[in-house]
């Protein structure tokens, strides 16, 4: 939550700002640690008529997280302070949300904290990994260079991410709008034709029956189909909130004919990016495998990965860790296990990601390049079979008259 105070600091001048805790006790005792005495406090989070958060419209998407960090690496290159960084960037970001938090980065600067705690008590800005690469950044004294990896790595990721996103909005798109004229065509225009096939009192074809019968079903229980989806969406949506759900979807999202082989690509290439971004920046390797599954983004992945850290701790090697899952593909293990034996493991894994990316690069531009023809064939013969379904004993009775 977010929190805004008025305090007094050691010398005496009165303070405004904002600050962010998960309580108003623990946002007050940071505050103190800053040696200030407040006077007022309050949560400025925004809510609605209905008492609901409505703070994800102001939110800090990948792509603001994305320019930020670029951003801080090149002010970081100019030998430019921590603390100054950390406020010019407050002052210039566009997105509100964003500013606070960087205000707040900065206030816990000025007290002394450290830049990965500072930037840890913002976990809905800066994930588990980015914390980790900018500690191993600190103890190692490469600041600047981590920062570096960090932009480099978040701009491959936001790439290749976006790129596979935006290719299934449009299939997406054009299945809802099939369904759409389906059901509008089956509720609306079917009932009305219908009624002359059924007044004309001629033999009506099986496959105009099977029409007829599907558009009465709607037109009577339609409503009961809808809330049942409806329904459904919303099981489905606390289903993939709570663990063992998540899983189960994450699974199930992968075996998807084409498009899990799709997905299956993209969180190979996060592991190897993460994994090798992290190695690179002086991170351990068993600290590195449990921070990239807690933000490769898919449950079964995340399972594998905490198996495979706690196989490394008992004194397995890396390559063995990961072979014993069916979900890591050879070519990741063998080229896993030469990295380990040359002893340059950053660099292999760093080569298996960009392989990896351009497989999904490749993947979604054949999946572009499929989708709009056959999309448009089967939202043709779809309406074409229906309408024909029903026109056709039309011009048979115009026929017989």
């Amino acid at each position: 939550m977010l929190f805004k105070y008025h305090a007094i600091d050691q010398d005496g001048h009165e303070r405004d700002g904002t600050i962010e805790a998960p309580s108003q006790e623990v946002a007050v005792s940071a505050l103190q640690r800053r040696s200030l005495i407040i006077s007022v406090i309050e949560s400025s989070e925004k809510r609605s008529l209905l008492n609901m958060d409505l703070s994800f419209f102001g939110r800090v998407s990948n792509k603001d997280v994305v320019i930020l960090s670029r951003q801080i690496a090149t002010l970081f290159e100019a030998q430019v302070s921590a603390l100054r960084i950390f406020r010019l960037l407050a002052a210039e970001v566009d997105n509100r949300r964003l500013a606070e938090v960087l205000s707040t980065v900065g206030d816990d600067l000025q007290g002394g904290s450290p830049i990965s705690s500072a930037l840890a008590r913002h976990p809905k800005v800066f994930t588990a990994f980015y914390v980790n690469m900018v500690r191993a950044g600190e103890e190692s004294g490469k600041l600047s260079e981590t920062f570096v990896y960090l932009a480099d790595y978040l701009d491959r990721s936001y790439d290749i991410v976006s790129k596979a996103e935006n290719a299934l909005i449009y299939p997406v798109f054009v299945i809802a709008v099939f369904f759409g004229v389906m059901a509008l065509m089956l509720t609306l225009v079917i009932p009305k034709i219908s009624a002359i096939l059924v007044d004309s009192g001629q033999e009506i074809p099986v496959y105009t029956k099977i029409v007829i019968g599907l558009s009465n079903f709607l037109v009577s229980y339609g409503i009961f189909v809808l809330i049942a989806l409806v329904a459904g969406g919303f099981y489905l949506w606390q289903l993939s909130k709570t663990e063992k759900g998540k899983l189960i979807l994450d699974s199930l999202k992968l075996s998807i004919p084409y498009v899990g082989d799709l997905y299956k690509k993209l969180y190979l290439a996060r592991i190897a990016d993460n994994f090798s971004t992290m190695l690179l920046s002086g991170v351990s390797v068993i600290e590195a495998i449990e921070i990239t599954g807690s933000v490769v983004g898919n449950a079964a992945y995340e399972a594998v990965l905490a198996e495979a850290g706690r196989d490394v701790k008992g004194g397995s090697s890396i390559s063995d860790a990961l072979g014993r899952h069916p979900q890591m593909p050879g070519i990741m293990i063998a080229m896993t296990k030469v990295g380990e034996e040359t002893g340059e493991l950053g660099k292999i894994l760093t080569t298996l990601a960009k392989f990896y990316n351009r497989e999904v690069t490749n993947a979604v531009d054949t999946l572009v390049g499929l989708i709009e023809p056959i999309m448009i064939v089967l939202l043709g013969l779809g309406v074409g079979t229906l309408l024909a379904a029903v026109l056709l004993p039309i011009y048979n009775l115009a026929g017989a008259l």
